[in-house]
């Protein structure tokens, strides 16, 4: 996934001017050398750095003319707070504050930069503008804190930019008996600009019927599943799965959307014949996610979490359902069969679901390794985002895609999940991005919610600290 930032090194005139270009290059180097796509102000001044007012104007409108979703603001040496508070609050993006550890004084007690010093400045004034930031720790260019920082910030940006620009292809409504699935649409736009394209399910059957006709359209997907899946249903409910496939695809490209939320029974079975499960799994896996059930808060979950993973996992929409039978702390992670195939542990079964007698369901249990689970939920005007860590551990066979997880308190968690704001549904990553996902919320306006009691070593993670 692409993120671009701007970059604005800072420096002060009563420190060492030279001493502060110095590192503003070292700084310029290493990014390169990390592959970070940064847009520069080198040529606004002699020095290539921020202090003077004229210039915060010029970064500014340099930086929103290259849709920058960030800015990395390093004080070089002591650094000008009030031009670094001012451009961040122009810009409304995530801020990350760091400098370059100083030198030992020299023989003369001389010290050139001061740079800590002026973060502590720097982070009192972007208070007083209410303006959130990210605080990478006072550290040397090659330390692995710096790179682990850049990174992590990168991820924070690109949650920050995918949940602004959510729009979620609404394929009918809820299900009828699930009150648990119902969503504040207006709210939803009020509060953080975040869209949905309701459409009839008539509108993808149609579709689906459309897709059919040209059977060009259908062979590669039915291919792809003949080759990765195990097939235990017919010829012609196979060419179904590719052709909602397909369509889900196209509805989403037309109204401009990065997920998917479906009512996935029973109007659709009525219509087709099949249950989306491995239409949803397909989709998924090719970066757009697809949730179960209309479940709208779900679907920005989904965003959410995919967009902490920065493409390198595919994400996975699951029920809590069962305590493990032997295991205190673990619980059964499971749906009828839309996680994606790429995070399967063995050869997945494309076959009928648990609780259903339609097929187009996926079977498989989920590769095993360390967990981050997510649920963007909210009630009452009120929104968080419930996350923590889990790790995969064996348990029993079950029917659909699913995975036993062993989380440090179970009960602390099902108290969470019952007392809310929170559903039975939860987005899964194989990859711990809860760090990034708490740091992006305050950009957000939302509460970030630790199921487990973790959050200074979060925050350290955010630093930088390895």
């Amino acid at each position: 996934m692409s993120v671009k930032i701007g970059f604005a090194p800072t420096r002060r005139s009563i420190f060492s001017a030279p001493d502060a270009v110095k590192y503003s290059n070292l700084i310029r180097e290493k990014l390169e050398k990390l592959g970070v796509e940064f847009i520069d102000i080198k040529e606004f001044n002699e020095d290539g750095l921020l202090y003077a007012d004229e210039d915060v104007i010029r970064a500014a409108e340099k930086f929103k003319k290259e849709k920058v979703d960030g800015i990395f603001v390093p004080h070089c040496n002591f650094g000008t707070e009030y031009a670094v508070a001012k451009l961040a609050k122009e810009m409304n993006v995530p801020v990350l504050l760091w400098g370059p550890r100083d030198e030992r004084p020299d023989e003369n007690g001389i010290r050139l930069r001061d740079t800590q010093c002026g973060l502590l400045a720097t982070g009192k004034v972007l208070r007083r503008f209410r303006t959130p930031f990210t605080y990478l720790k006072n550290c040397r260019i090659d330390d692995p804190a710096f790179e682990k920082g850049i990174y992590n910030f990168l991820a924070v940006c690109n949650v920050v930019k995918a949940f602004r620009n959510t729009r979620i292809l609404q394929i009918s409504t809820r299900p009828y008996d699930f009150l648990t699935t119902m969503c504040n649409e207006g709210e939803l736009l009020e509060k953080f600009n975040i869209n949905l394209a309701p459409i009839s399910m008539p509108e993808l059957t149609e579709t689906v019927k459309k897709v059919k006709n040209d059977i060009s359209k259908v062979k590669g997907t039915v291919a792809y599943l003949n080759e990765k899946m195990d097939i235990q249903i017919k010829e012609s409910e196979v060419e179904n799965v590719a052709a909602l496939k397909i369509a889900m695809q196209e509805l989403a490209e037309k109204y401009n959307c990065n997920a998917v939320a479906i009512q996935c029974w029973n109007y659709l079975q009525c219509e087709i014949g099949i249950m989306p499960c491995a239409a949803n799994s397909l989709l998924t896996d090719e970066g757009l996610p697809v949730v179960c059930e209309t479940d709208i808060h779900g679907a920005i979950t989904s965003i959410m979490v995919e967009a902490a993973g920065m493409g390198e996992r595919r994400s996975f929409f699951a029920d809590w359902t069962v305590r493990h039978p032997d295991n205190e702390n673990a619980e059964l992670l499971q749906h009828c069969g839309p996680w994606p195939l790429s995070i399967a542990r063995t050869k997945p079964v494309l076959g009928y679901p648990l609780a259903f007698e339609h097929p187009g369901s996926v079977s498989a249990e989920s590769m095993h390794g360390d967990i981050t689970l997510a649920r963007f939920d909210g009630d009452n005007g009120e929104y968080s985002l419930l996350l923590g860590n889990a790790k995969a551990v064996e348990g029993p066979y079950t029917k659909g895609t699913y995975l036993w997880v062993e989380v440090e308190n179970l009960d602390r968690l099902e108290d969470k999940l019952v007392c809310g704001p929170y559903i039975h549904h939860c987005t899964g990553i194989h990859k711990d991005v809860v760090p990034v996902l708490y740091e992006a919320c305050k950009y957000l306006n939302i509460k970030p919610d630790l199921y487990d009691d973790i959050e200074e070593k979060v925050k350290a993670a955010i630093r930088g600290e390895v």
